[in-house]
């Protein structure tokens, strides 16, 4: 006997206007715990400030009014979207009920899929209620180096360099390349990158440490199981106000030939340059401009950066703070573990918080990482 198909569920006008009206209520709550009002308030202050005809006569100034602009516009333009969102799903769900049949049937599908857009925003909108730091809304310079493993561990360089470049395109954020060292045999030693957007440091900070592999490695002829390591490094972006003194004779500064595909677009050139500021042993690279001055000018920027958060850090001493981590890029170190076999789970060691889905991690979806680790320094009184 042929076996009923089952039916599919029919939807029901209440049950969808439920949940429109639980988001209504949800939102409320979040304009309060965001602050919307008073944010609204600073931004038409700072529009205000921008549309007077000397606004550009102090550079500095400009530049900290427009930072500022966009880090409220940041929390008001999502909810704002979300409130739209919402009232489109609402007059969709009253056009459903004027429907019949199939046709209310596909009304409130369509009805659902734009509660789940909203969804989407308010969580996007809830992981940064959490970023309050001084410098959570900057952008941020990262490092990937690898570990313990190998060839393994610079295959494992590249794959986290893939993981946070999905991310940062689905937050719609710029991601711009500086330096990178090649693996003997595959991968990357090291890549230096940077990202622009929104509250980028006020995330990314939350993925600094120690990341461990567990797979068959596709280096192994015999398909053994290892074990490979990457540290994470973030520092952002600090704003050109801030007064960070690098002497002359305290900098050493090296030129040599960016690397590339070859052919006729071959750098010819010295155009790439190293920075070691002596004092502190840190070297910073960038090979991305063609021009030697242009890849100067980054790698300076880059190098305030590092300086100013190791200067904080030896005040506070807390040298694992902010400015590379002094746990070993190995055994026993790590943050969070990605296992591939012989079983699939990524887990945070600092939350808990875990998945079995591997691949999705890996094509950038560590958002509910990202989210809990903010939640946890939350709760510690913020000291992220």
């Amino acid at each position: 006997m042929a076996t009923e198909e089952k039916k599919e569920k029919l939807l029901e006008p209440e049950e969808v206007g439920q949940r429109i009206a639980d988001f209504r209520r949800r939102i409320g709550e979040m304009a309060e715990y965001i602050s919307l009002s008073a944010r609204r308030d600073r931004l038409a202050a700072l529009e205000a400030e921008q549309a007077k005809p000397d606004f550009w006569n102090d550079q500095a100034k400009a530049k900290d009014v427009i930072a500022r602009t966009n880090a409220e516009r940041a929390y008001v333009g999502p909810y704002d979207a979300l409130v739209k969102a919402v009232d489109d799903a609402d007059v969709m769900l009253e056009l459903a009920g004027a429907e019949e049949g199939e046709a209310r049937q596909a009304a409130l599908k369509d009805t659902l899929a734009e509660c789940d857009r909203a969804e989407a925003i308010f969580k996007k909108l809830r992981m940064q209620s959490l970023l309050g730091g001084k410098f959570d809304a900057c952008n941020v310079f990262v490092k990937l180096h690898a570990g313990q493993g190998g060839t393994e561990a610079c295959d494992w360089v590249t794959m986290l360099y893939r993981m946070y470049k999905r991310f940062a395109e689905d937050q719609g954020w710029k991601i711009e390349e500086y330096d990178s060292q090649p693996g003997e045999e595959a991968g990357m030693k090291d890549v230096y990158f940077r990202i622009e957007g929104p509250y980028a440091f006020g995330q990314m900070k939350a993925e600094r440490g120690i990341h461990r592999l567990v797979r068959i490695s596709p280096f192994d002829a015999n398909k053994r199981r290892q074990t490979s390591f990457a540290s994470v490094e973030t520092v952002a972006e600090i704003d050109e106000a801030i007064d960070i003194e690098i002497k002359d004779e305290d900098l050493r500064i090296d030129t040599y030939r960016s690397g590339g595909a070859g052919g006729q677009h071959v750098n010819k050139t010295d155009s790439a340059v190293r920075l070691t500021h002596l004092p502190t042993g840190i070297v910073v690279a960038c090979q991305k401009e063609r021009s030697q001055h242009m890849n100067k000018e980054k790698a300076m920027n880059m190098l305030r950066a590092q300086l100013y958060e190791y200067y904080e850090d030896q005040k506070k001493a807390e040298m694992d703070r902010f400015y590379g981590a002094k746990s070993e890029n190995g055994w026993g170190s790590q943050i969070r573990s990605y296992v591939f076999c012989p079983y699939t789970m990524v887990k945070d060691l600092r939350t808990g918080e875990e998945t079995s889905d591997v691949q999705a991690v890996m094509d950038g979806a560590i958002a509910p990482f990202i989210e809990a680790y903010l939640q946890m320094q939350a709760s510690k009184g913020g000291a992220a």
